[in-house]
């Protein structure tokens, strides 16, 4: 006789798995107000880091800066756990300079995990969850591996790499996630009988060194940024500065790839043992070496994986190679020679979704208040995880409220090209993200993410009074700064010129407006501080702003320009009930492209591959006609 009783909870919110994406959105939704409870496999691995050892990067560090405008964790987290800060690509231009700070792996998640700890209406429960509840197309909740029944009027599955995970390196294979963590083996068959379209991916991660079997003094060092830059708009410098971390540079060479090269038939990557697509962006070691067989060497980074431990992350190096190559391998580096492993390097394989199947919102599109947030949606990576979780909590809070969800277009951030790309494009690989990807990008600066998205992360609920007054004073200092510079003249006097030879620029003869000068090449903000007898302290971000909207005044009108042609296709909405079938002049591929996508506006239509601009012009005139 069986009588195990079922226990049943009742929840607002239900987010399945607390890595990146699933702390954005169980933090969302709770600090909005909702019941929530966020399901991990281990309670001591939230918020891990199970691959490389920093936030940020290029465009990733857009992405964080752009959850943290709209009020989200991450940035706060990594500023708490840095232990260097680099902002990389300053040599270029403003648009690709990208922040990233090496963080302390450890501490970073404890912080975390704290954080979540601390927050009201937010519940932690350490199980599996194998079933979704879905009734009438709408979800109703999830099941546990114990029977447990947890109701929610909404459902964020935020699932990670765990989904029938599999671990490789050469011919040694375990059904684990990262670190040895249990997979979550049962979910996929869940989603599955519900209708949703499972594919396989597969990442990986190269070995872990010992720092005392390592020789620093044959490589180059890598130091942060004297000045620091924080990640969320809430610190200034003083409040996170602290005595950093060096990372390590060396490379690859030619004995390196004889020995990947004579071993090759032993990767799972090449004898076909592994079936997940991996990331084209992020190759394995044996991957890079056989793809581009001109290149004599590869740059490998030596980054320390916390403050008080001695494993090092071989960055540059993701293998999933026999443990006697690999120790070949590394050992034929210059500073590894007697390279002890600690972890071995290994590709993951794991479950994930066509995101096709999502809308711009995140939401499924045949299961009513079932969000993805993730890698579960085809993205790799910390940040672009964290930018869905945080979209996806604001959207599950307005899909209770019965509101209009909050869509990030292409021309207001990063967060907004992530989403679109995935779930109008489709991704065959891992999606990573990259600063080519975003048409605006001058627009999409780091530097001013809070100016794009702050306003609405206060709509939300997410952004403080106190902070949004803060922000409204910044852009009033910003604006009242760009005034004065525009109507402020330089006269054309020796002293003028003498200070102008000293910066390489060319010398005036008339009165010249400080506007003019800055645009200079050779000049900017700081450098004409001797000439402008009128200038007062401000702080650092508000000068950075003030520099780039000078300097870049006229390519940035430009993309203004060019975002209000594309704002004009974006704003053409496309009805729910729209019979792509029973519109004659449309091509075969592109109605079932159109019927299978969705889209909501003729501007996303005309993203989707295989929708010709013919065809969006049979769109428009039939839309016109209706």
């Amino acid at each position: 006789m069986n009588n195990k009783r079922i226990i049943e909870y009742n929840y607002d919110v239900a987010v399945v798995g607390a890595g990146h994406a699933g702390c954005e959105a169980s933090l969302a939704t709770a600090r909005l107000g909702y019941k929530t409870i966020v399901f991990t496999v281990s309670i001591d691995n939230i918020a891990m880091m199970p691959c490389n050892p920093n936030i940020g990067g290029t465009s990733k560090g857009h992405l964080v800066r752009e959850i943290d405008a709209l009020g989200g964790e991450i940035g706060i987290n990594i500023d708490k756990t840095y232990i260097q800060s680099k902002m990389l690509n300053r040599s270029k231009g403003p648009a690709v300079h990208s922040l990233r700070a090496q963080a302390d792996k450890k501490n970073y998640s404890a912080e975390m995990r704290k954080t979540l700890e601390n927050t009201d209406n937010l519940d932690i429960r350490q199980a599996e969850v194998t079933n979704i509840i879905v009734e009438n197309n709408s979800i109703k909740g999830v099941i546990t591996s114990s029977g447990t029944v947890y109701y929610a009027k909404t459902v964020i599955l935020c699932t990670g790499v765990y989904l029938k995970a599999k671990c490789i390196y050469g011919d040694v294979s375990s059904n684990t996630g990262p670190n040895g963590l249990s997979a979550a083996n049962e979910l996929s068959q869940s989603l599955i009988d519900n209708g949703i379209e499972i594919r396989r991916f597969k990442t990986g991660t190269p070995a872990r060194i010992d720092k005392r079997t390592i020789d620093f003094s044959v490589m180059q060092e890598q130091k942060g940024d004297e000045h620091i830059t924080p990640f969320s708009f809430t610190n200034k410098a003083s409040d996170i500065e602290r005595k950093q971390i060096s990372c390590w540079l060396t490379y690859t060479n030619e004995t390196t790839h004889e020995i990947i090269k004579e071993n090759i038939d032993r990767s799972p990557l090449f004898a076909g043992i592994i079936e997940g697509t991996g990331p084209r962006y992020c190759p394995s070691i044996e991957d890079k070496v056989m793809r581009f067989a001109d290149k004599e060497r590869h740059q490998i980074f030596i980054e320390p994986e916390g403050e008080y431990t001695n494993e090092m992350y071989i960055g540059g190096m993701s293998t999933s190679l026999p443990e006697d190559v690999q120790y070949n391998m590394y050992r034929s580096i210059k500073g590894l020679e007697n390279a002890h492993i600690v972890r071995n390097g290994y590709a993951i394989e794991y479950d994930c979704i066509n995101p096709l199947q999502l809308k711009l919102n995140l939401e499924f599109k045949n299961i009513s208040g079932l969000f993805g947030a993730g890698q579960i949606n085809g993205s790799s990576g910390y940040e672009e995880a964290a930018a869905q979780g945080i979209i996806a909590g604001i959207n599950a809070v307005k899909y209770i409220e019965n509101e209009e969800p909050v869509i990030i277009d292409r021309s207001e951030g990063y967060i907004g090209v992530l989403i679109d790309d995935l779930v109008t494009k489709g991704t065959n690989e891992p999606y990573r993200m990259m600063t080519s990807r975003a048409e605006y990008r001058l627009l999409l600066r780091q530097d001013n993410a809070d100016y794009r998205l702050t306003p609405i992360g206060y709509k939300v609920g997410l952004i403080s009074e106190d902070r949004y007054q803060k922000f409204l004073k910044k852009m009033k200092n910003i604006e009242l700064e760009i005034e004065r510079i525009r109507n402020t003249y330089i006269d054309a006097d020796d002293n003028t010129n003498k200070i102008l030879e000293k910066y390489g620029t060319t010398a005036i003869s008339s009165s010249i407006s400080l506007a003019e000068l800055i645009k200079r090449p050779e000049l900017n903000y700081d450098k004409t501080a001797e000439l402008d007898k009128k200038r007062q302290p401000l702080e650092q971000e508000v000068v950075e702003q003030v520099d780039n909207m000078i300097k870049y005044e006229g390519y940035i009108e430009r993309q203004k320009r060019q975002v209000e042609q594309y704002k004009k296709l974006e704003n053409k909405r496309i009805p729910d009930n729209i019979n792509y079938f029973t519109i004659g002049s449309l091509r075969k591929e592109a109605v079932q492209k159109l019927d299978s996508i969705r889209p909501a506006s003729i501007g996303q239509a005309s993203r989707i591959s295989g929708v010709s601009p013919a065809d969006i012009s049979v769109l428009l005139v039939y839309l016109k006609g209706k």
